[in-house]
């Protein structure tokens, strides 16, 4: 199982944008075969942090949704409205 925190620090005046593009991509990413879990979370202390909860059976299943059309699409849009480069982080499960 392959899990991954992506950090996203939203533009204060376009987190509405990055959400509508979020809520585009969630919603063809959970129909992707090996996605368990695909969830957007907001900051409650900090709005304009993002934080996108993704839950893979494999790597390979991570490598294709960051192959899939969707994905290189609306990735780069979301990114237009960021203050600052994400930061992604891919996790394992060791026990």
């Amino acid at each position: 199982m392959i899990k991954v925190v992506a950090k996203n620090f939203a533009k204060e005046n376009k987190i509405d944008k990055i959400l509508e593009l979020a809520k585009k991509l969630v919603g063809k990413t959970v129909k992707e075969v090996g996605c368990i879990k695909y969830e957007m979370y907001q900051n409650t202390k900090e709005p304009t942090e993002l934080i996108m909860l993704e839950e893979w059976e494999t790597v390979e299943d991570l490598n294709n949704h960051m192959s899939s059309q969707h994905f290189k699409r609306i990735v780069p849009q979301m990114a237009e409205y960021l203050r600052k480069k994400a930061e992604i982080n891919i996790y394992k499960k060791v026990i």
